[in-house]
C-alpha cells in the first residue's frame, strides 16, 4: 500500500479521515452496513442512494428496483455501483439491477457555455467497451448511445422500478437529455428517485452555478414540471456521522402524482408522543 505525503498531513490533521482511509481498504463485504454509515466504503454517496430506494421498494413491498450511472467513462463508477448494489441487496432482500448509460467514445462537443467548456473538452472520458465488460457481471448493462435517442427506447423496455440514479454527464445539454429517464411511466419509477449530481461541487476552477452546468439542467426541469421536482434533501450534510462534501450532491426526484407518492412508509407505525 502506497501511502503517500498528503495522506500523512490528512491523518495527523483529521483522525478519522486516516481511520476511514483503512476502512476502505477491507474487503466489501467485511461490516458492510456500519461501513456504509460512517463513509467507510468507496463512493459511499452511491451506497447511500441505492440503499435509500431499496428501503423505499420494500416499504411499498416493491421486490426489484434498477439502479443506474449516467456518465460510466472508463468503468470504474460502475464496477462500484454493481458492487453497493449486490451488498445492500443482501441487507435489504430487494433485488437490484444495474444499468450504465454513456456514449463510449468519449464526450461530444460543448453546445455553448451552459456546457461549462472551459473546463471539458470533447474527446473527455472514453471507454474501453470490451475491457469493461469483461468486468462487469451479467446483472449489469452498458446502454451505449447518445442518452437523447437510447433513453426513449430504454423506458419501453420491461425494467424494475427505477430507484437511484447518479448523474455525470457533466454537460447542462446531456444532463438535460438524461432527465427524459423521468419521463417513464410511473410504474417503472420509485415515487421518490435518489439522485447523485456529480458536478455540482466542483474545483476552484470550476466554479459550477445556477446558470451553467447540471445545476442549470435541474433549475430547468423544475421549472417546466408542476408535479414533478428535483430537490435537494434537505439537512443530509448535518444527519450523517461523517461530515462530507457529497452530503451537497443528494437530490430526489419527487413524483407528486405517482400513486404511490402518498403510501405511508416510515419505519413506526404508530407516532405518538406522551405527556410527561
Amino acid at each position: 500500500m502506497t501511502f503517500l505525503p498528503f495522506q500523512i498531513a490528512t491523518g495527523i490533521l483529521y483522525p478519522q479521515l486516516l481511520l476511514i482511509y483503512f476502512i476502505r481498504k477491507l474487503p466489501i463485504k467485511w461490516f458492510f452496513n456500519l461501513r456504509m454509515h460512517i463513509d467507510g466504503i468507496d463512493r459511499p454517496y452511491y451506497a447511500y442512494g441505492i440503499y435509500q430506494a431499496a428501503v423505499e421498494a420494500k416499504a411499498l413491498n416493491i421486490s426489484k428496483i434498477s439502479v443506474y450511472e449516467f456518465g460510466v467513462a472508463a468503468g470504474t463508477g460502475l464496477i462500484m455501483l454493481e458492487k453497493l448494489s449486490e451488498q445492500i441487496a443482501r441487507i435489504t432482500g430487494v433485488a437490484i439491477d444495474v444499468y450504465g448509460f454513456d456514449a463510449g467514445t468519449g464526450m461530444p462537443g460543448a453546445l455553448d457555455y451552459r456546457d461549462v467548456p472551459y473546463i471539458w473538452r470533447r474527446g473527455f472520458y472514453k471507454m474501453d467497451v470490451e475491457a469493461l465488460r469483461k468486468k462487469l457481471t451479467n446483472t449489469t448493462k452498458l446502454v451505449l448511445g447518445n442518452v437523447k435517442k437510447t433513453i426513449p427506447k430504454f423506458t419501453k423496455s420491461n425494467v424494475a422500478p427505477i430507484g437511484f440514479i447518479a448523474f455525470d454527464l457533466d454537460y447542462y445539454t446531456s444532463t438535460k437529455d438524461a432527465f427524459r429517464i423521468f419521463d417513464a411511466p410511473d410504474k417503472k419509477m420509485l415515487p421518490r428517485v435518489f439522485c447523485y449530481f456529480d458536478d455540482i461541487v466542483g474545483t476552484d476552477e470550476e466554479i459550477f452555478c445556477e446558470y451553467v452546468g447540471e445545476l442549470l439542467a435541474i433549475r430547468e426541469f423544475n421549472k417546466a414540471h408542476r408535479l414533478k421536482k428535483i430537490a435537494k434533501v434537505n439537512g443530509l450534510f448535518h444527519k450523517r456521522a461523517i461530515k462530507s462534501t457529497w452530503s451537497d450532491m443528494i437530490y430526489v426526484m419527487h413524483n407528486f402524482a405517482h400513486k404511490s407518492y402518498n403510501s405511508y412508509i416510515y419505519h413506526q407505525k404508530d407516532r405518538q408522543s406522551r405527556l410527561s
